[in-house]
């Protein structure tokens, strides 16, 4: 493709012989199995919650947020470019898989070594969490970081079957580990932190047999296309950034700031709420190399489409957790996690919010257009870290739910205006409609008909 619009890519050749499935199918297969994961993970916090209590599943969460966290910023948004590139330079592919690998190993020992130094130089960043535990978490940074590449690069191939299959991986071995050790009457932090560990590297190790063995395989590195991918991530890396500290430095704010309790109770709100990110989470993976291999005009109708349906059903969903926020709180986690009834309510309410920071966001780094995005996430994040700092200290868990849902409308209304201004879409297309409703559900029974008849 060549165009003067965008001179990065001169000599790219989109590769038109990819069997692309049905984008319903995939997006039902995607959904599912995000689902799975879900209710596998959820299970999962219920075992730990159960067997050590607010304070127990507190330290657990922390650890876990510091080695996602620290993946997550120091992927460096690589992953972005290698997708991409697997879209519009076929033949680089397995190229790219090999620099995946390499990246990961390079950029994750650096990321955990920072923050090992920052730990040791401020003690207070890592909590009450025991310091062999937090070791393990930061040598588990490269696999994260591998998981993270090497899941986008087979994605952008539509075989979103694989990484379904390497995503139920972690949460499987988890509840596997951890239920059993619970029934035992042994289950420790110490466990629960091994299993998630050995459950990322199962998840790395599945997507690596899968390259090698059912698609490109790996080849030579490449240094000018490693190059290549790292200055498009690092475009992307200050939206990546806001990203995480929307979603996830709440967490490790909080857990330092006010204790392992308020966290515990706080991170069992943030696992319902997280059912309201599926949908939008699952568009962005399914639709991503479309809206990559399509014209700017082509992706904004694209991604407003199904903006609007997803907008819609989230919103019934964030009614659905309001309702039912005492049974998923106190019903099955007990009464001493009745403080989470609140936060889970509030959480709910910045639902549509994030269905736009994702999908419409997305849209724009596909077009390659990251910083666009990051303007819009720059500023929840700025936005999250001055609501977090202003009512944690007074309010807790509910203050950092107060902070989470504001910055989510807020930031969600930014990224729609920068969406439609960049792609040029009119702002009545972003409006659910009844038509998007029927058309989705025909969609639906024309697949469920199409697969009875096979």
């Amino acid at each position: 493709m060549k165009g003067k619009a965008d001179p990065s890519l001169d000599e790219r050749i989109v590769d038109t012989s990819t069997t692309q499935p049905s984008f319903v199918s995939s997006l039902l297969l995607t959904y599912g199995t995000n689902i799975a994961v879900a209710v596998l993970a959820l299970i999962n916090v219920l075992i730990i919650s159960r067997a050590l209590g607010p304070s127990g599943r507190g330290e657990y969460a922390l650890l876990t947020t510091i080695a996602y966290l620290t993946s997550q910023v120091g992927s460096f948004g690589v992953q972005l470019g290698i997708a991409n590139e697997a879209v519009l330079v076929p033949a680089a592919r397995p190229r790219l898989a090999t620099n995946a690998l390499a990246l990961a190993l390079v950029l994750g020992i650096a990321a955990a070594a920072v923050v090992g130094l920052l730990i040791a130089l401020f003690p207070g960043v890592g909590g009450s969490t025991s310091p062999p535990l937090r070791w393990l978490v930061l040598a588990s940074v490269p696999v994260l970081i591998a998981g993270t590449y090497l899941g986008l690069f087979v994605q952008a191939q539509y075989r979103f079957g694989l990484v379904n299959a390497a995503w139920l991986l972690q949460p499987v071995v988890n509840v596997t580990v951890n239920g059993t050790l619970a029934l035992g009457g042994v289950l420790r932090v110490r466990w629960a932190v091994a299993s998630w560990v050995a459950g990322q590297c199962l998840t790395a190790a599945l997507l690596i047999w899968s390259i090698a063995l059912r698609l490109e395989g790996f080849g030579p590195p490449d240094l000018r296309l490693a190059w290549r991918t790292v200055v498009f991530g690092a475009k992307t890396l200050p939206g990546r950034i806001s990203v995480l500290g929307t979603y996830r430095l709440d967490q490790w704010l909080l857990g330092t700031i006010v204790g392992a309790r308020q966290l515990g109770l706080y991170s069992v709100a943030v696992a319902w709420s997280e059912a309201l990110f599926f949908l939008p989470t699952t568009v962005v993976t399914v639709q991503r190399p479309d809206l990559v291999r399509g014209s700017p005009e082509e992706a904004g109708r694209r991604a407003a489409a199904v903006f609007r349906t997803a907008a819609l059903a989230t919103a019934l969903g964030a009614g659905g957790l309001v309702v039912a926020a005492p049974w998923l709180c106190v019903g099955l986690f007990g009464e001493s996690f009745r403080g989470s009834i609140a936060m889970l309510r509030l959480l709910a309410l910045g639902g549509v919010g994030i269905v736009a920071l994702k999908q419409l966001g997305n849209a724009l780094t596909a077009q390659r257009k990251p910083l666009r995005e990051t303007t819009a996430l720059g500023f929840t994040l700025a936005l999250t870290v001055a609501l977090d700092l202003a009512l944690i200290p007074g309010h807790g868990g509910m203050g950092a739910a107060l902070a989470s849902t504001l910055s989510y409308a807020a930031g969600g209304v930014l990224t729609a205006v920068v969406f439609l201004a960049t792609l040029r879409v009119p702002a009545a297309e972003l409006v659910p409609r009844v038509d998007d409703v029927r058309s989705f559900w025909r969609a639906l029974r024309s697949r469920a008909r199409t697969r009875r008849a096979h």
